[in-house]
């Protein structure tokens, strides 16, 4: 934990089920992500969960299945992540606190989920995207876990060309760097 830096992003594996439709959707073990900032002089996790809240390091980690998780790190951190940048991306995330979390992963403010805010906070502290454009549509929905959690949350209206963000692409973003991986 001595490697860890604000800003990093913290990635875990669920056991919701949501958690498991997002696992098969998009064909990654890992379905929830946070963001480390420091608050009160310690590092701790900024996520999207119900609320969005501020999380000790270990609560959040005890949450993930076998207490696994991975941190990433922007590529360039050494020249893009100064105290001023990591001020303001704090800032950004902060403004989330409290709001509910979006079950529908609709792209708006009123409700967020995981891996939008993280996306929005480097976007909009940074202006880096950490995932390419991809859509509803472009996931993996035939799964019938998946396609009876879909039907469960948006009936017959299944926003399928609404822009998504998913740990897995982020996980995977070539702007990320694995920083230290446990369990």
């Amino acid at each position: 934990m001595d490697k860890l830096k604000e800003g990093d992003l913290i990635f875990q594996e669920t056991f919701s089920e949501q958690g498991k439709a997002i696992k098969i959707a998009t064909k990654s073990r890992y379905t929830h992500v946070g963001i480390i900032f420091k608050y009160k002089g310690k590092l701790k996790v900024l996520e999207a969960v119900e609320p969005v809240k501020i999380t000790e390091i270990d609560t959040f980690i005890s949450r993930g299945k076998n207490k696994h998780f991975v941190i990433k790190r922007l590529t360039n951190s050494e020249t893009v992540l100064n105290e001023e940048k990591i001020k303001l991306m704090k800032s950004i995330g902060d403004q989330y606190i409290g709001k509910y979390y979006d079950i529908y992963f609709n792209w708006s403010d009123e409700k967020i989920y995981c891996t939008e805010l993280a996306w929005k906070i480097f976007k909009k502290a940074l202006n880096i995207e950490l995932t390419e454009d991809k859509r509803l549509k472009d996931f993996d929905l035939n799964n019938s876990t998946v396609k009876y959690l879909m039907k469960k949350r948006y009936g017959k209206n299944i926003p399928l060309n609404d822009f998504v963000v998913s740990p897995a692409d982020m996980f995977s973003s070539k702007k990320l760097e694995t920083i230290t991986e446990m369990n």
